[in-house]
């Protein structure tokens, strides 16, 4: 039996997992329409009632502790169950459009594709897709299923691989003269192309030691642009490789390098409160994936 009496103030619980999620008091404080002071006073409180360290002060952000990440997961967790039943009970978000979240390369190049195949196996179910590549939070409240590039490491979410693929470095043949992979050093001079919303192109250069020359420019635009850029001569492209496989074969790209540290594309839910709809489309896409692949894309192992 739960000794209610014992447990910290709910609005304490709910500070540590806001804070949890959004990374800062000032969001967190937005999040529950009050003070970010309210915040800090809050964990303050949770922290002397329990008498342990929740929350790292020592560095330019706020980071949670191991206790404190523990803590705020078991509420999360928790918290969305409880809604998720007030949900079914309910019978709220029966009727909201299944979310989906996605880079806009991704969108264009393999999900557009194959959404027919869907909405034909599941007629009357309302999408909103979301092309951008802003990690938007999945679970009540938020996207339903997200399809994420990285390594697979979202904390507190489950990651299964759907589709492995690398990071390609690449450019017109006319930008980049010459065969065979380039060494990273070698291309900080030249202009180049990131995803919006991202800093890839900066990010990749400084892993080998380089800096991006500003007074060269850099494009940020739609994933799904890139390709046409990059094929223009407008710069050197940083880009999953399953997106550029034609033009790589055909020609118009020439593959500069690649980086292999993120794996590929991931299938981001919080399987504890995914609605059936996400459910079923959670099936779908692994199917597709299963069943219909072409030789641009490498499956996951298993």
């Amino acid at each position: 039996m739960i000794d209610w009496m014992a447990l910290p103030p709910l609005t304490s619980l709910r500070a540590l997992a806001t804070l949890a999620q959004t990374g800062s008091t000032v969001e967190a404080g937005a999040r529950l329409n009050v003070s970010h002071a309210a915040i800090s006073q809050q964990i303050k409180g949770l922290e002397a009632h329990l008498g342990l360290p929740l929350v790292n002060r020592s560095g330019r952000k706020l980071a949670l502790t191991e206790e404190g990440r523990q803590l705020a997961d078991a509420m999360i967790s928790g918290m969305s169950q409880v809604e998720s039943i007030i949900e079914k009970l309910t019978g709220q978000r029966a009727d909201r459009p299944l979310t989906i979240s996605c880079t806009p390369a991704f969108a264009t190049s393999f999900l557009m594709p194959r959404l027919a195949d869907f909405q034909r196996r599941y007629p009357g179910v309302s999408l909103m897709i979301d092309p951008t590549p802003v990690l938007k939070e999945v679970g009540p409240g938020g996207v339903d299923v997200a399809l994420r590039y990285g390594s697979g490491d979202w904390p507190g979410l489950q990651a299964d691989p759907v589709i492995l693929t690398r990071i390609a470095i690449v450019a017109a043949p006319g930008l980049v003269p010459g065969d065979g992979p380039v060494d990273p050093a070698t291309l900080d001079g030249y202009p180049w192309l990131q995803e919006l919303g991202t800093s890839e192109a900066s990010d990749f250069l400084a892993f080998h030691g380089r800096k991006l020359d500003m007074s060269k420019g850099v494009t940020s635009l739609p994933g799904n642009l890139m390709v046409d850029a990059a094929r223009d001569g407008r710069g050197i492209g940083v880009i999953a490789r399953a997106f550029v496989e034609p033009d790589l074969a055909a020609g118009r790209l020439r593959l500069l390098y690649e980086d292999g540290r993120k794996k590929g594309y991931f299938l981001v839910t919080r399987p504890e409160t995914m609605r059936p709809v996400a459910r079923d489309f959670a099936r779908w896409i692994r199917a597709q994936v299963r069943d219909q692949m072409d030789g641009a894309w490498e499956k996951p192992p298993g």
